[in-house]
Formats: C-alpha cells, sequence, structure tokens
C-alpha cells in the first residue's frame, strides 16, 4: 500500500490478525502459567524464567529484524511464522519436560516477532501508521474479548495441553487473515526498484525509553495477573470474564482512538492514558475486593491499548520507514522480560505481587516526564518545518 494511500477494511483485517497472532503469548502465556502450575507444580521463579523466554526472544526477532525492516515482504513473513508457531504450540501440549517447554517458548516468541516486524512494516507503508495499528488493535481484541472467555474454559475442561492445543489452532487460522498483508518490499511498493531509504535521524532514544519505563512496570506483572485474581480467590474462569470485558472496553477505546487521531492532535492523550495504567498496576496488586481489581482490570486493559499505539506514533513520527517503531516494540519486550523475571522471584522471596504493581506507577510516571520532553522537542522541530502526515499523528 503506497503511502498516503486510504486504509481499506481489508488492509485493517490483515493487520488485526497478524497482530492477534503476534499477541497471543503475551496475552495467554498468564492462563499457561496458572495451568503448568496447578498440573506439574512449577513455583513461580520457574514460571517466570518461562513468560521471559518468550518475550526475550520476541524482542531478540525485532532487533534482528529492525535495521532492514523496510526490506522485508510482510505477508511471507507472517505466513512463515504462523506455521512455525501452531506447530510449536500443539508439540508444547504433548510435554511436561520443562526444559522442552523452555525450549518452545523461545520458538514461539521468535514467531511473535517475526509477526509482529510484518504488523509495523505494513502499517509504515501507510500514511497513517498510528490509525492503521489502532484499527487493528480495535478489532483483534474483539477476538481476544472471546479467547478470554473459552481459554479458560478450555482449560478447566481439557488441562493445560487442551489451551497449547487451542492456542496453536487459533495461530493456524489466523494465517488465513494475513493474506491482505503486501507482499512486496518498500522498494517495490513505491515503484522504485533502487529507491534508497535515508538513514534513521538520531534522537530517537526518548522513545526507546518511555516504551521501557511503560513496558516494565506495566507489563511485569502480566504473566502473574491471574495467579493475583486467584489470590483474592477469583477462579480463572471468573477472571477470563472480566478479562472478556475489559478487551471489549479496549476495543471500543480503541476506535474511539482512531476518531481522534483523524481529526488531528490531541495532547495530553498519551500522558493520561501512561498514568492510569500505572495506577491500575498498583491497585490490581494490592486490593482484596473483587469489584475494585473487576474495575482496576477494566481501566488497565483500556489504558494500556490507547498508550501502545501512541508511543509507537511517536516512533513512526520520527523515523517513517517503520525501524525505530520496530526497535520500540522490541524495547517494550526486553523490558517487560526483565519485569516477569524481577516478578516471579519477588513473588518467591515475598509471597505476592505488591511491590512490583506498585512500581509500575513510578516507572509510568517517569515514562510521562520522557514524553512530555520529547513532544515538546517535536512540536519546536514541527515550528520550524512542514508538519508531516506521521508528525501530525504522534502529537
Amino acid at each position: 500500500m503506497p503511502q498516503g494511500a486510504r486504509i481499506t477494511l481489508l488492509f485493517c483485517l490483515g493487520i488485526a490478525a497478524t497482530s492477534g497472532a503476534a499477541h497471543l503469548g503475551i496475552n495467554y502465556t498468564l492462563y499457561l502459567v496458572g495451568g503448568l502450575t496447578d498440573r506439574y507444580g512449577f513455583g513461580p521463579a520457574l514460571m517466570g524464567i518461562f513468560a521471559t523466554a518468550e518475550t526475550l526472544a520476541f524482542a531478540g526477532a525485532m532487533f534482528l529484524f529492525a535495521p532492514r525492516a523496510h526490506a522485508f515482504r510482510p505477508r511471507r513473513m507472517a505466513l512463515i511464522a504462523s506455521a512455525m508457531i501452531a506447530l510449536v504450540q500443539v508439540a508444547s501440549a504433548a510435554t511436561a519436560f520443562y526444559p522442552l517447554l523452555l525450549a518452545g517458548r523461545l520458538v514461539t516468541g521468535f514467531g511473535y516477532g517475526m509477526l509482529n516486524t510484518a504488523v509495523n512494516v505494513a502499517a509504515g507503508r501507510t500514511g497513517q501508521p498510528a490509525r492503521a495499528i489502532s484499527i487493528g488493535i480495535a478489532m483483534q481484541v474483539v477476538l481476544f474479548a472471546v479467547m478470554n472467555v473459552t481459554i479458560p474454559r478450555i482449560g478447566a475442561a481439557g488441562g493445560v495441553g487442551a489451551m497449547f492445543i487451542a492456542l496453536g489452532l487459533i495461530s493456524g487460522t489466523l494465517a488465513l487473515g494475513m493474506l491482505p498483508l503486501p507482499d512486496n518490499t518498500e522498494a517495490g511498493a513505491s515503484g522504485q526498484p533502487h529507491a534508497e531509504v535515508p538513514p534513521m535521524a538520531p534522537g530517537g532514544w526518548p522513545v526507546l525509553a518511555a516504551m521501557a519505563l511503560f513496558a516494565f512496570g506495566t507489563m511485569a506483572i502480566w504473566p502473574f495477573m491471574e495467579r493475583a485474581a486467584h489470590a483474592i480467590h477469583l477462579p480463572a474462569t471468573t477472571f477470563g470474564i472480566y478479562q472478556s470485558s475489559a478487551m471489549v472496553l479496549s476495543s471500543l477505546g480503541n476506535f474511539a482512538l482512531t476518531m481522534v487521531l483523524a481529526r488531528g492532535a490531541r495532547r495530553g492523550l498519551l500522558e493520561i492514558a501512561l498514568m492510569t495504567c500505572g495506577a491500575m498496576c498498583a491497585v490490581l496488586t494490592t486490593v482484596n475486593s473483587e469489584v475494585v481489581f473487576a474495575i482496576a482490570l477494566q481501566l488497565y486493559n483500556v489504558s494500556w491499548y490507547i498508550t501502545y499505539p501512541l508511543l509507537l506514533g511517536l516512533a513512526y513520527a520520527h523515523d517513517p520507514h517503520g525501524r525505530l517503531a520496530v526497535r520500540t516494540t522490541g524495547t517494550w519486550l526486553v523490558a517487560q522480560s526483565a519485569g516477569s523475571l524481577a516478578a516471579g522471584f519477588v513473588a518467591q522471596v515475598t509471597a505476592g505481587y505488591g511491590l512490583v504493581g506498585c512500581l509500575g506507577t513510578i516507572t509510568c510516571a517517569m515514562a510521562v516526564g520522557i514524553v512530555i520532553w520529547f513532544q515538546a522537542g517535536l512540536r519546536r522541530d514541527s515550528a520550524r518545518a512542514p508538519i508531516t502526515a506521521a508528525t501530525s499523528i504522534a502529537h
């Protein structure tokens, strides 16, 4: 799709299918953690390593592909990754041997990195990358809403092995939705086979820093969220219902965000979303009330799904070719990996997740400061040069 072209519904469905498949691990590893803990008695530290291996492999793939992200063919990359993930998920259902389970997470994580690279590259070839990603997220979370009801029930009926198989089948099925993605390189998309892509401008580190702080603070607890609900006597099926409703609200939030972005700059939205998400981390890990937990879970999800595309919008504003966006996603995963590992050991030592949740509030406040400073720089640059489509989206 050439830059500046209208974002078609078919293209959005392709983005949604690919992004949804790319985030299956992050969204549903928490159910696998709970299932493996209940079935085989693995402790929080081992499960922290289990979750971290997948996200580190995800990040490694993103950083590996980032320097030449513009040269990849999104559709081809997505289909290969989907087949690999589906096979490994099904194979993981057949073993209780921890090293093999860990090896499986490394392979699926790398596949998720391939899928997310395909998403960022395809979105970057539109004139409105943040909006394209936001529309895709709004669609994918509808699927997640259904899965958050069904996956725990599958686990209750068939155990953790059934959940592995279900996730594998879903990955394979979503591959059909990836066919609308472009299957050419950036040069081919522009019609200039030998087009030179300019070097990425320096100064993108604040975006990476803001994403790192956001991800470490808000995602460290994520693999253990079902366990946090379990600690206040919420069964996985009830947690799944609350998480499903949170996905529906997140979809509505992202549709609203696409309309906001279509109308131009909206200052303060990213900062508000960041602080809301950080505050909810503390609430989710310290309250003992089912009602408060349920409300906080809704706010956590909605604010997270608004913050993520807006942070990527900053990356596209700095580098419209998508290379910084790929690095930004990789940074998110490295930070999440570190946070999940730390959360596992802290939970083992303190028998709770309260400290990790409160840290989320602090790191998000730090990210807000960096975002305010970076956006002030973008506005100064815009005053000295014509405003590009990518820059106007990110503000």
